[in-house]
């Protein structure tokens, strides 16, 4: 992660961190524009992490991939630390206040960024608060990476009102892939599903997950084909860059 910090004023012109007030203190966030070589599109992504109690951060290596997968095709990106984690202040609280945290980042994106169209992103803990704050918010497009639909009760949460991409690894040790195909089949209108032979961090399928993402947001009509990247392994790619 950088190490440069910027101002909360406005949106930053390179990748930063800032601090921001949320519900239960400071709110440690990663800002990022679209990749330099992108054509940039008037939307923003908020993007939520996996479970805070067993080390899921906004440097997860699955979040960063997701977050460059969306920078690819010209999004602008905003990462951010639940309560307790990192430089978060506040504690943990079963996805009820990591909801307000979101809304919070919401609040500021905004501000900074007002005649940008919303996305929201999250994978595992992460894409159940990201559902739970979809049908606050109304986002454009959800995005769920490895949704744990049984440790949390998604059957009670209605539906987004917007086109849902779920990406689902089946080979996920962590989240049934099972109850994930039986969850979207049952689910109306169906959210757009992509598999991929992949364990639950996708160590090793990370490029594939990138790819899956781009290709689905372009079978939702979201970004042009042309503006997907193709998967030519890089540092900042590396598998083995295992983020917590």
């Amino acid at each position: 992660m950088t190490d440069k910090t910027c101002s909360p004023d406005t949106f930053p012109d390179s990748s930063c961190r800032l601090f921001l007030d949320g519900p239960a203190g400071r709110l440690e966030v990663m800002a990022s524009p679209p990749e330099p070589d992108a054509k940039p599109l008037k939307a923003v992504s908020i993007i939520a992490h996996p479970h805070p109690l067993f080390g899921g951060s906004m440097l997860n290596k699955v979040v960063h991939m997701l977050d460059k997968a969306l920078r690819e095709v010209g999004v602008h990106t905003v990462r951010f630390n639940f309560r307790g984690v990192g430089q978060s202040e506040g504690s943990y609280d079963n996805g009820i206040g990591e909801t307000d945290d979101l809304l919070a980042v919401h609040d500021w994106v905004r501000r900074v960024l007002p005649d940008h169209t919303l996305w929201l992103a999250g994978f595992s803990f992460g894409s159940y608060v990201a559902l739970r704050a979809a049908n606050l918010l109304h986002p454009a497009v959800l995005i769920s990476i490895a949704p744990p639909v049984e440790r949390y009760d998604f059957t009670v949460l209605p539906h987004p009102d917007s086109p849902w991409l779920v990406v689902m690894g089946t080979e996920d040790d962590v989240v049934s892939p099972e109850a994930v195909f039986a969850y979207v089949k049952s689910t109306r209108p169906a959210p757009l599903l992509k598999t991929l032979p992949a364990g639950h961090f996708f160590h090793r399928k990370l490029l594939d997950l990138k790819r899956a993402v781009q290709e689905g947001l372009t079978e939702l009509g979201l970004v042009p084909a042309s503006a997907a990247t193709p998967a030519t392994p890089s540092a900042a790619d590396d598998p083995d860059n295992r983020h917590t």
